[in-house]
């Protein structure tokens, strides 16, 4: 695509050498520019893209996108906000491919991982070609490939949706973080549906506040449109029993289905028995009521299959096939994922990383515990340090011992957070113990036959960022190990 055709719906903007170079792609990283590449300098909280023109040039950049005048060879388009042009300008280089595509957005704290796999799930049960993007991975038609944000920058967004328009994907789900909705990352995808999933406390280190958080969530659903078409309907599916969901009706023009467990609403769960085995409970739509027993364990699971199914209804999926699909759901790696070895005692691995998740899946293991419950936690460092004492309030109430240990500290001293977890905490049934494979390795060394063993935090992560280090970690694997180890002894 030539320069003057990509930029021709830009208002407000200065050009600097028209030479209308041809354009082979779009890049924001200096490290990945090639030969051809229009090069939009962003300034970021680590490094500012003005001051790496020289070296993309170099490497075969043919035009810069930019917000202060800047002196090179190549062409350059001056503009108020770099960011929201990079938007605009990926859409138009992939040619709008979220038009031609059935758009489903999941935000909310917690659930948006699993939510999204079950709603894949169902859909290619029956039979529609489908593309994931979110925490885990980004999958093409069960084709998997990395992403390094749980939702990518617009230029690896949209290039990501024109290779499934090549590939004949008919619906995609993403996970729509709040920080990709404040920095604008998805402005240009065209959503059809938006689903709500809870919002508590998590991010304050980016949003500040909890109304900044809910703010930012709900973008989600105000970007959904004004207008309504026929042919494209756009709809907005929420949790009716979190109170950030009359807000969210308010911010959007969208029609709403709501599912709740507590509350009357569209989609409900009634009658809900929890085991250690999985949970079976009542579903009420609006076409029919109908019984389901699933292998997925918890309410915070029943919360993830109602959004799903209002999903799948949304996408016109038939309701007694995402029944069947969901009776036959394993899980998602890392989320309520049990690590068995033969032992006489439960591991589990999760995700959860904030106050309300932690608890969730605390108050879901009582219900079906016989023995004591050990939970090995920690906090993130370099992110929001108001939910340390919190998190750590939480691993003690809801449990018979805690375990404190670092997670991913990043540049933090370990100590530190976990001083900052400590501070406060009423209860000394708690150890702390900084490394994490020595804390895994602790607790089930204390582990005895019918004991439960949450740890928590990482769920499906492989890594552990220790200062400016990634490092391989994975807690299935340091627990499995350490299960073997202490069932051979």
């Amino acid at each position: 695509m030539k320069l003057n055709n990509l930029i021709s719906q830009l208002v407000g903007y200065k050009l600097f050498n028209d030479s209308n170079p041809s354009i082979s792609g779009i890049e924001m990283d200096s490290r990945k520019v090639e030969e051809g590449n229009l090069f939009v300098c962003v300034k970021g909280e680590r490094f500012d893209g003005h001051l790496f023109v020289d070296d993309v040039v170099k490497r075969g950049a043919v035009a810069i996108v930019a917000e202060r005048e800047i002196k090179t060879s190549v062409p350059v388009i001056l503009v108020k906000d770099t960011r929201r042009v990079l938007s605009v300008l990926s859409d138009r280089f992939f040619k709008s491919p979220t038009r031609q595509l059935q758009l489903i957005g999941i935000t909310g704290t917690n659930g948006k991982t699993t939510t999204s796999h079950i709603i894949d799930r169902m859909l290619q049960d029956q039979h529609r070609r489908t593309g994931i993007i979110g925490t885990i991975e980004m999958r093409i038609n069960n084709v998997p490939y990395p992403v390094s944000n749980t939702t990518p920058e617009s230029p690896v967004l949209q290039k990501a949706f024109a290779r499934m328009v090549e590939e004949k994907v008919e619906t995609a789900v993403m996970e729509v973080s709040s920080h990709a909705l404040h920095m604008g990352r998805v402005r240009g995808c065209d959503y059809n549906t938006a689903v709500f999933t809870n919002l508590s406390q998590d991010h304050l280190d980016y949003h500040e506040t909890m109304e900044e958080y809910l703010q930012a969530k709900g973008l989600l659903f105000s970007q959904l449109g004004n207008t309504y078409d026929n042919e494209s309907v756009k709809l907005a599916i929420l949790n009716h029993d979190d109170p950030a969901s009359e807000k969210f009706k308010k911010m959007t023009a969208a029609q709403v289905l709501t599912y709740s467990i507590d509350k009357p609403s569209d989609i409900r769960a009634n009658n809900i028995n929890i085991t250690g085995q999985g949970t079976e409970f009542e579903l009420q739509t609006l076409k029919g009521t109908y019984q389901v027993k699933m292998k997925l364990i918890g309410k915070f699971s029943v919360y993830n299959v109602l959004a799903s199914i209002a999903a799948g209804i949304a996408s016109g999926l038939e309701e007694q096939k995402m029944i069947e699909t969901i009776e036959q759901l394993e899980g998602v790696p890392g989320r309520f994922e049990v690590v068995h070895e033969g032992q006489p005692y439960t591991v589990i691995v999760d995700y959860a990383h904030t106050p309300d998740s932690l608890k969730n899946v605390l108050q879901t293991v009582q219900e079906f515990a016989i023995g004591k419950i050990y939970v090995v936690v920690g906090c993130g460092g370099d992110r929001d340090r108001s939910k340390r004492p919190q998190m750590a309030q939480i691993a003690v109430d809801y449990s018979d011992q805690a375990i404190f240990t670092s997670d991913n500290p990043r540049t933090e001293d370990p100590q530190q957070i976990i001083y900052d977890m400590e501070n406060g905490i009423s209860g000394n049934s708690y150890e702390s113990i900084i490394d994490r494979k020595e804390a895994i390795e602790y607790v089930i060394q204390k582990a005895a036959e019918d004991d439960i063993i949450v740890i928590a935090g990482k769920g499906h992560e492989t890594y552990q960022i220790i200062g400016e280090d990634t490092i391989d970690f994975d807690d299935r694997i340091v627990a499995s190990n350490a299960i073997v180890n202490k069932e051979g002894n």
